[in-house]
C-alpha cells in the first residue's frame, strides 16, 4: 500500500508536465482529460490509502531519499500519511476533480485553456506536497509551491493591468507571512536540531515557554499570509481576477486551508503555550468580525463570497485558538464543499449573464436558471448554517466550543456568523428574486450551463446537504456520532472543556433561532416588498465605510507603497544613478582620458621610437648614478 504514496503527488505533476510540454499541440479534450484523470487517480489512490489507515489504525511514513545530509543534519523527501493528512488529501483531490470538471466547460472557449489546466495541476500537485510531508522543508516547498500556483493562476487573464496587480498583491503579501513561516522553521531547528514533525514532542519538552510561545507567534504569521487573517487578508477578495474556477480551488480546497492544516498539524506547540492559543482565537475572531461587516455592502458576487471566506477561516481560527482541532477540521471539510458550490455556482450565473458580476444587474434568475438557482440555495443556507445542513453542525459545534473556552468570544462570533447570514441572504436574493435588471442582450443570453458544469455542482449540493453527517453531535447522537472527532483522535488532542448537554441544545436552538429570524427578515426585505441594493452615492456612515472596505487598502497604500516607492526612487535616482554609477562611469571616462593620451604617444614615427628609447637609456643611468 505505501508504493501508492509517491504516486499520489506524482500524477498530477505528469500532468502538469504533459500539458505544459504538449498543450498547444493537444486539442482541448484531450488536455482537461489528461488534466482531471491524473487528479481523479490521486484522489482514487489517496481513498485506498484512507480505508487502509481506517481499518488498520496505521500511519504510514514513506522516505523516497535522503534530500539533504550535513553534519547532524539529515532532511528526507519523505512522506507522512495519517488520519490529518490523507483527509487532506481527500479534500484536495476530491474537491480538485470536480472543479477541473466544471473548468472544462467553464473555460472551453478560452485560448489558455491548455495553460489554464497545467497551472491546475501543478496547484493540486504543491497542495498535495505541502499536506503530506514528514517535514517543515517539504511543507515550505508546498507552501511556496501554491503561492506561485496562485499568482499564475490569478493572474491567467495577464493582458489586463488590473489582473496582474492582483496577482503581483497575492504573491507580495503571502511573502510577508512566509517570511515568519521560514523563521519560525529556522528557530526549532536551531532548538532540537531537526525539522521533522516526528520530533515535535521533544521541542516541547526541551524549549522554554518563551521560545514555544515565539515559534507557534512565527508559524502562526506564515498561516495569516495564506489563510487571510487580519493585516494579510487583502490579496484574498483581489484575487477574484482569476477565472472562477481558480477562485473555487483557492478558496475552497487548497491555498486557504494551509495555514489551517499547519496549525492543527503543530498542535502539540500551541497547546504548550495558551498565549499563543488566546492569540490566534483573537486574530480569528476580528478577522471573521471584519470581513463580514465588510460583506454586507458589497455587490460583486465573487466579492462577496471572498469576504464570506476571509469570515468562515476566521472562525475556523477562531476554534483552533479554543483548542477546538477537531471543530476546524470538520468546518474546514464542510465549508470546502459549500464554498466550492457556491463559487461555481456563481461562476454559472457570470457565464449566463456573459460576464456581469454586480448583483445590482442581476434579479429574477431563479426561473430562467433554475437548476443554477436551487444549487445556490442549497449552498447559501448551508452556509448560514440552516438546519440540518452541513453548516448547521459543523457552526455550531465551532461556537458550543467557543462558548466553553470564553463566553465573550462566542458572542461576538455568534455576531459575526449572523451577520453572514444577512449578507449571504441578500446576495441570494437580489441574484434570483424580483425583476430581472440587466440588458436585453444579457437577457437573451440567459442559459443554464453545461453538464460538464452542473454535474459537479450537483455532487457539491449532495455533500453541502449530508455532509454534517461526518460529526453529529456527540450531546445527541453519543457515541454514534462525532465521527470525525474519533477519527483524528491519534493526532489531535481531546477537548479540555466540555457543556453539558442542556447548555449545548441551548445555545444550539438560540442560533438556529437567531438564522431563522434573518431569513425572515431577508424575505420580507428583498423579496416581499422588493428592496434593492442601494447605489454607492446613496451609501452614508459605516455602510459607505463597508462598502470601500474600510479604506485599508488606501491605508496601506499610505503607510506601507507610498513610503517604500519614494525610498526605492531615492535609491534609484541619487544612490544608484548619482553615486554608484556616477563612480562607476567616473572610472570609466578617466580610464578612456589616459588610454586617449597613452595612443597620442603611439605615432608610427620610428624616429620618434628612438629618440624615446635614448630618453629612457638616459634616465635609468641618471637614476643610477644619484643613487
Amino acid at each position: 500500500m505505501s508504493q501508492l504514496i509517491p504516486i499520489i503527488p506524482l500524477l498530477p505533476l505528469l500532468g502538469f508536465i504533459i500539458i505544459g510540454l504538449f498543450g498547444n499541440k493537444l486539442n482541448k479534450t484531450l488536455a482537461g482529460g489528461i488534466a482531471s484523470a491524473t487528479v481523479l487517480g490521486a484522489f482514487v489512490a489517496s481513498l485506498a490509502l484512507f480505508f487502509n489507515i481506517h481499518q488498520n489504525h496505521k500511519a504510514f511514513e514513506y522516505i523516497a531519499f535522503t534530500w539533504i545530509k550535513a553534519g547532524g543534519f539529515q532532511a528526507d523527501m519523505g512522506f507522512l500519511i495519517d488520519e490529518l493528512s490523507v483527509w487532506m488529501m481527500l479534500v484536495i483531490t476530491g474537491i480538485g476533480f470536480l472543479i477541473h470538471i466544471y473548468s472544462t466547460g467553464y473555460m472551453a472557449h478560452d485560448p489558455g485553456f491548455s495553460r489554464f489546466f497545467a497551472y491546475l495541476n501543478l496547484f493540486i500537485f504543491s497542495m498535495l506536497l505541502l499536506v503530506m510531508g514528514n517535514n517543515f522543508l517539504i511543507l515550505f516547498i508546498g507552501w511556496e509551491g501554491v503561492g506561485l500556483c496562485s499568482y499564475l493562476l490569478i493572474g491567467f487573464w495577464y493582458k489586463n493591468n488590473e489582473y496582474g496587480k492582483a496577482a503581483r498583491k497575492a504573491f507580495i503579501m503571502n511573502r510577508i507571512g512566509d517570511l515568519g513561516l521560514l523563521l519560525g522553521i529556522f528557530l526549532i531547528f536551531t532548538t532540537i536540531g531537526t525539522v521533522n514533525y516526528a520530533n515535535l514532542n521533544t521541542l516541547v519538552a526541551t524549549a522554554t515557554p518563551t521560545t514555544l510561545t515565539v515559534i507557534a507567534i512565527l508559524l502562526f504569521v506564515g498561516a495569516m499570509g495564506k489563510s487571510a487573517q487580519i493585516p494579510l487578508y487583502t490579496w484574498l477578495p483581489d484575487a477574484m481576477a482569476g477565472p472562477t474556477p481558480v477562485s473555487a480551488l483557492i478558496h475552497a480546497a487548497t491555498m486557504v486551508t494551509a495555514g489551517i492544516y499547519m496549525v492543527v498539524r503543530t498542535n502539540v506547540i500551541y497547546t504548550a503555550s495558551p498565549f499563543a492559543l488566546a492569540f490566534v482565537a483573537l486574530i480569528g475572531l476580528a478577522t471573521s468580525l471584519f470581513a463580514a461587516i465588510i460583506g454586507l455592502r458589497q455587490n460583486d458576487i465573487k466579492k462577496v463570497l471572498a469576504y464570506s471566506t476571509v469570515s468562515q477561516l476566521g472562525l475556523m481560527f477562531l476554534a483552533l485558538g479554543a483548542g477546538a482541532y477537531a471543530s476546524a477540521m470538520f468546518h474546514l471539510t464542510t465549508h470546502a464543499f459549500f464554498k466550492a458550490l457556491l463559487f461555481l455556482g456563481a461562476g454559472s450565473v457570470i457565464h449566463a449573464m456573459s460576464g456581469e458580476q454586480d448583483i445590482r444587474n442581476m434579479g429574477g434568475l431563479k426561473d430562467k436558471l433554475p437548476q443554477t438557482f436551487r444549487i445556490f440555495l442549497i449552498g447559501t443556507l448551508a452556509i448560514i448554517g440552516f438546519p440540518l445542513l452541513s453548516g448547521f453542525f459543523s457552526k455550531d459545534e465551532i461556537l458550543a466550543n467557543v462558548f466553553a473556552y470564553s463566553p465573550v468570544l462566542w458572542f461576538f462570533g455568534l455576531v459575526s456568523s449572523v451577520i453572514t447570514a444577512f449578507y449571504m441572504l441578500r446576495l441570494l436574493f437580489l441574484t434570483f428574486y424580483g425583476n430581472f435588471r440587466g440588458t436585453e442582450q444579457q437577457a437573451h443570453h440567459l442559459h443554464e450551463s453545461p453538464a460538464s458544469m452542473t454535474i459537479p455542482l450537483w455532487i457539491l449540493a449532495g455533500l453541502s446537504v449530508i455532509g454534517g453527517l461526518l460529526n453529529l453531535p456527540h450531546f445527541i447522537f453519543h457515541e454514534s456520532g462525532s465521527w470525525l472527532a474519533h477519527w483524528y483522535q491519534s493526532v489531535i488532542p481531546p477537548l479540555t472543556t466540555n457543556l453539558s448537554a442542556s447548555t449545548e441544545w441551548l445555545l444550539m436552538l438560540f442560533t438556529t433561532a437567531l438564522i431563522l429570524a434573518v431569513l425572515y427578515l431577508n424575505y420580507q426585505w428583498y423579496v416581499q416588498k422588493g428592496s434593492l441594493a442601494k447605489s454607492n452615492d446613496q451609501l452614508k456612515g459605516w455602510e459607505k465605510w463597508a462598502a470601500n472596505k474600510f479604506y485599508i487598502d488606501e491605508l496601506y497604500d499610505l503607510i506601507f507603497v507610498k513610503p517604500i516607492t519614494l525610498l526605492s526612487h531615492f535609491f534609484s535616482r541619487i544612490i544608484d544613478n548619482s553615486i554608484i554609477d556616477g563612480f562607476v562611469n567616473g572610472v570609466g571616462r578617466a580610464t578612456l582620458s589616459i588610454s586617449d593620451g597613452l595612443r597620442r604617444l603611439q605615432t608610427g614615427n620610428i624616429e620618434f621610437y628612438f629618440f624615446g628609447i635614448v630618453l629612457g637609456i638616459i634616465a635609468i643611468i641618471t637614476f643610477s648614478l644619484i643613487l
